[in-house]
Parts: C-alpha cells; sequence; structure tokens
C-alpha cells in the first residue's frame, strides 16, 4: 500500500543528486582575480597574450594561484586582494594603453564542478557588489547626427524633384543649401517644407550665391534629444542582453545621463568595453580624384588635407581620402549577423538595411559603378576603414556584406555591437564605480542567518509537536532549501535581498504543506483507520488542498514577476521557483521517506505521530 516502484526512487536520488552538486559551489566562495582584456577588438586573445600576463607577474615579483585564458580574456587568480591590486598595477603599466585591466572575482569552486557546469548563483549590488555606470549622452553630436541625414536626404529629395543646386553641406547642426538663382531656391524651399515640416527655413545671400539654411525647430530639437536618450537606452538594454547579466539596471538620470548597473557580473573588463565602446558605421565614397594624385595623398599624411575630404587609414596602413558627405548610416540597420565570404571564405559581417536604407545604398550603387565606397568604423573615438571596395554593379535587396575582419571574433564583436542598435548620440563613461562585497556582508549576514534561525525554530516545533513526521517534514524542508538553490544555480540568477526574504518565505509555506498532511493523518487514525490505510488516506486527501493553496500563491507571484521589476522580480522568481521545489519536496520526497520507514512493516500498530 505504501510503497513506491523503483523508478520513483531512481528518479528522487537522481534530483537529490543534480541538487546537491549544484548547491555545492555556492560553499566555495571566490577569490580575487585580474582579468585583461584588449581595447580594439582587432587585437587578439591567444596563447601570446597569457604568455606576456606570466611574464609580467613573474617580472614584477607577483605570485598568482593560476592565469587562464579563456574566449575573450586572460584571467589570473590571486592568494588575496592586496596581491590583486598590485597585480593589476602592474600588469597595466607592462601592457599599456591598448589592454582593459580590470579587478574581478572568479568563482573557486573545483575544476570538476565547473566541468560539469556547475556555477554558484550570481548576488545583486546589495549582495555581492558588482558594476556602477554613469554615462552621459553628447546631445549637441545628437543634433549634428540629425543633420548629417537630412543632408542626405535633402539631397536625394531635390534631385528626384529636379531642383538644381550648386551645393550641399552641413555647419553645425544646420544644413546649407547654394543655388544659383532665387527661383531655384523658392522652389527647393517649397519641397523641403513639404516633406519635412519640422525644418525651420531661412533665406540668405551670400558671395552672389543664393543660400537656403534648414534646422529643426525648437520643438523638433527636444524631440531629437529625447529620442536620442531612448534609443540609447534600448541600445544599452540589448547590449547587457547580448552580454547576458541577469536583472541589470538601467534607467534615465536627467535629462542626458544615464546609469547602468551590473549586479553579480563577473566579465567587468567585457561590459565595460562593450558598453563603453561607441561604435557606430558609416559608409562614405572615396575621393578617386584625389586619391589618384600620389602627391596631394602624401600632403594629406603630414596634415594638408583637401577641403572637403578627410583622411582615414586602412588596416594595413594605407591612407585613403574619403568625401565628409556620409552616404549611409548605422542608424539603417536592421540586423547585423557574423558570418563568412562565400568567395574568400574570411570572417565578414552580413547586414540587412530597413527599406530606406536599401533605397539610398541602391541609388548611391548605381550612380557610381566602378568607384570605391569606404566603409568606416568609428570605435572608441577613432576611425579606420574596414574596406573600400570597387562597386562592381548596382546592389539592391538591402543585404551588405562587410568584409575584412582580422577573425570571426571580431566579426562577432562587430555585428553584436551594430545588431544592438546604433547610438543615437554618442556616450561617455563620466563615472565608473565597482561596489565591493563588504557593503553587503552585513545584508548577507542577517539574511543567511535570518534563514537559519526560521529553519531551526520550524525544525523544533515540527519535531516536538510532529515526532517521526516532524523528522520527516524537516528533511522534505532541507531537500525543498537545496533544490531551490540548486535551480536558482543552474539558472544564473541573480540574488537579492528581496530573493532571500523570497527563499525565507518558502521555507514557511514549504512546511505548510507538511502540516496540512500530517493532520490528514491524525484524521484518518481518529477515524479508527489502521496506520498503513492513514498514511495512505492522509497523502492522498491532503494534494488537493496543497495544489489549490500552492497554485493561488503561483499566480501571485506570475503577475508580480510580469508586472514588477528590478527587486520585486528576483523576489517573485524566488517565490515561484520554492513554490514548485516545496510541492515536490514536501509530496513525493517526503512520502519516499515515510514508505521506506513504514512501507515495508507488515502489521504497523503504531505510528510516530
Amino acid at each position: 500500500m505504501n510503497r513506491y516502484p523503483l523508478w520513483k526512487y531512481l528518479v528522487i536520488g537522481a534530483a537529490l543528486l543534480v541538487s546537491f552538486i549544484y548547491t555545492l559551489p555556492n560553499f566555495f566562495g571566490e577569490v580575487p582575480a585580474v582579468q585583461v582584456l584588449p581595447v580594439r577588438t582587432t587585437e587578439k586573445v591567444d596563447t601570446g597574450l597569457l604568455q606576456r600576463v606570466e611574464s609580467s607577474l613573474t617580472a614584477a615579483g607577483i605570485a598568482s594561484t593560476g592565469v587562464a585564458l579563456d574566449e575573450h580574456s586572460v584571467k589570473a587568480r590571486f592568494a588575496s586582494t592586496d596581491v590583486q591590486i598590485k597585480a593589476k598595477d602592474a600588469l597595466q603599466a607592462a601592457l599599456g594603453p591598448g589592454y582593459t585591466v580590470a579587478l574581478n572575482l572568479l568563482p573557486a569552486s573545483p575544476h570538476w564542478l565547473s566541468a560539469l557546469g556547475a556555477k554558484p548563483m550570481n548576488m545583486g549590488l546589495d549582495l555581492r557588489g558588482g558594476v556602477h555606470f554613469l554615462l552621459q549622452v553628447d546631445m549637441p553630436k545628437a543634433l549634428e547626427k540629425a543633420a548629417e541625414r537630412y543632408q542626405g536626404d535633402i539631397r536625394t529629395l531635390l534631385r528626384e524633384n529636379k531642383v538644381r543646386y550648386t551645393g550641399i553641406g552641413r555647419e553645425g547642426d544646420q544644413v546649407a543649401i547654394k543655388f544659383r538663382d532665387a527661383v531655384q531656391r523658392d522652389a527647393a524651399r517649397k519641397v523641403i517644407e513639404t516633406a519635412y515640416s519640422e525644418l525651420q527655413l531661412v533665406d540668405s545671400e551670400s558671395g552672389g550665391e543664393f543660400v537656403l539654411t534648414g534646422g529643426l525647430k525648437k520643438q523638433a530639437q527636444v524631440k531629437t534629444q529625447e529620442y536620442a536618450l531612448q534609443q540609447n537606452l534600448t541600445t544599452l538594454r540589448n547590449r547587457v542582453n547580448e552580454l547576458g547579466v541577469a536583472e541589470p539596471v538601467i534607467q534615465q538620470q536627467g535629462i542626458d545621463r544615464v546609469v547602468v548597473q551590473l549586479p553579480g557580473v563577473q566579465d567587468t573588463a567585457k561590459a565595460k568595453e562593450i558598453l563603453g565602446r561607441t561604435a557606430t558605421l558609416e559608409i562614405r565614397m572615396v575621393d578617386e580624384e584625389r586619391m589618384q594624385d600620389a602627391a596631394t595623398v602624401q600632403a594629406a599624411t603630414t596634415g594638408q588635407v583637401p577641403f572637403g575630404t578627410e583622411l582615414y587609414y586602412e588596416r594595413d596602413g594605407r591612407p585613403v581620402l574619403v568625401k565628409k558627405t556620409v552616404v549611409l548610416t548605422g542608424d539603417y540597420i536592421t540586423d547585423a549577423q557574423p558570418g563568412f565570404d562565400n568567395q574568400t571564405s574570411q570572417a565578414a559581417v552580413h547586414v540587412n538595411l530597413d527599406g530606406r536604407g536599401a533605397r539610398l545604398f541602391k541609388n548611391v550603387t548605381r550612380e557610381n559603378v566602378g568607384k570605391r565606397m569606404a566603409i568606416l568604423l568609428i570605435e572608441k573615438g577613432k576611425t579606420e576603414v574596414v574596406t573600400a571596395p570597387v562597386i562592381r554593379e548596382e546592389i539592391g535587396g538591402g543585404r551588405v556584406q562587410i568584409t575584412g575582419m582580422d577573425s570571426p571574433q571580431e566579426a562577432s564583436d562587430v555585428s553584436l555591437l551594430l545588431r544592438a542598435g546604433a547610438l543615437a548620440a554618442p556616450m561617455e563613461i563620466v563615472e565608473e564605480r565597482t561596489v565591493g562585497p563588504s557593503l553587503g556582508a552585513d545584508n548577507i549576514e542577517r539574511g543567511v542567518n535570518s534563514t537559519l534561525i526560521g529553519f531551526a525554530l520550524v525544525s523544533v516545533f515540527m519535531i516536538v509537536y510532529y515526532q517521526l513526521f516532524g523528522v520527516v517534514s524537516v528533511l522534505a524542508l532541507a531537500t525543498n532549501l537545496f533544490l531551490l538553490v540548486a535551480l536558482l544555480s543552474m539558472m544564473q540568477a541573480t540574488l537579492t535581498l528581496p530573493g532571500i526574504a523570497g527563499v525565507a518565505l518558502t521555507l514557511g509555506m514549504a512546511i505548510d504543506a507538511n502540516v496540512i498532511i500530517a493532520e490528514r493523518i491524525r484524521e484518518e487514525l481518529r477515524l479508527g483507520n489502521s496506520p498503513q490505510a492513514a498514511i495512505a488516506a492522509g497523502y492522498d486527501r491532503a494534494w488537493d488542498t496543497i495544489l489549490d493553496s500552492n497554485v493561488t500563491t503561483l499566480i501571485a507571484g506570475v503577475a508580480l514577476f510580469w508586472l514588477g521589476s528590478g527587486p520585486v522580480r528576483g523576489f517573485a522568481v524566488t517565490l515561484c521557483l520554492g513554490i514548485l521545489t516545496s510541492m515536490f519536496s514536501a509530496v513525493t520526497v517526503s512520502r519516499a521517506m515515510v514508505n521506506l520507514t513504514f512501507g515495508r512493516v507488515k502489521r504497523l500498530t503504531k505510528v510516530s505521530i
């Protein structure tokens, strides 16, 4: 009557073994470490960098407990934080500004646990610490970028309407269009006002030319700045999602600043590199006429850059003169994926453009067949020519392939930045703060102590009141705690102080199920049923009540997760997972222990309850 088939015991045993393994890493703590990462994506992370780190530490007389190479960085572990700080200073001095050297904390779990994928839970800023960034949005630059877009759009608009002009350029955040007579200027004004009502147009004359200057109206400027901030917020969220950081805090502060908090993040160097980079893509035409004159190119390299052009360098060091007019920007990109060039098998980035971008790109390539087009990557304030291919034919369809990547990793990083979204305006990190675990040490101690004290008091009550069944309930409660911690560790969830409150609440709610079961068994015994029949009936009839109460609480937890944010979500996740594990431990695990204790006794006359 009270026996489980063998497969049920095996399933319960496997669940307990897995939960024990994935809970273990949380008991080993963390060790101080230093993480080294190249600033530029063109720099490779390989054994050469590993050897440089090792030799730099040896030269400085600093002993490490292990130096390892992973996919993105080199990490060195140390015995104490004092040695860690000395190592950071020594490595930064030895490697130079081309590398990011960041303080870090790495799990101290044994290698065999890491090989199984068992990792400790991440902790939030209020417990473990983390990284705090304050970023400043360059609002004047946002208006300049808007003017650049209008410059290209107005040029296309005037050509489509066959309005003749002698020149078009950008002056700060305004666009200036020059005409030979007032008739063409008036025609242009009519066309532009119809298409772009948000522009304020002003007539003027200069040197015998008729000039039409257009700039955003005040209301449009405010909207552009608000849009730039919101787009940057979205972009940062996408970039953090690409990093896989759990429960980040990304919010606006004031009118032009953004706060980014990455609780429990381990790869702090990569986080800083991805968030701090303002990589954008620009496509411009190469100035073919001036490039054919070797003297002009040579003069440009000495600082005498011809008017209307800018000097940049390809990755092999060759100078390229490109026109200032931007043909296309990263704003038109809808998707970017790393891949390979079908012809050369080299790493490449496949870019998809939106409808407007595809139309612009098609027109430009049609009008410039046989000429070179430069694809510029602007990153960390530096601009380089990724590639400058010759346009062989008109390119339609909105799909562009960017070659010239040094490695698949670089193609992956560049596509990540482009896919996450172009920044509407450059951002600069004006404040960077690493929140140490000392601030949360008191919270951790209080949270853990409250959970343990609650567990102990519940255990004493259950054992005194329900005797042997109370012992079974306490063991089931401990199993529930292991299962919950294991699930949080497997999900790599970020545990915050509200999350600890959720754990404590789960333990209190989990014992309710055992109380209901014990009381049902007592009731069956009072009705005169045999002990074996009372145990079976107690578990079977208590199940409906346990299910109803837990489902209603689960609905509330799901609502908290759906409508809440930040710490509220952390509490909801812990609560929902705790409900599921408590139902399993209180019913299945406790019944298995009772079956093993009483199920094989043929003539059971008394139950200790």
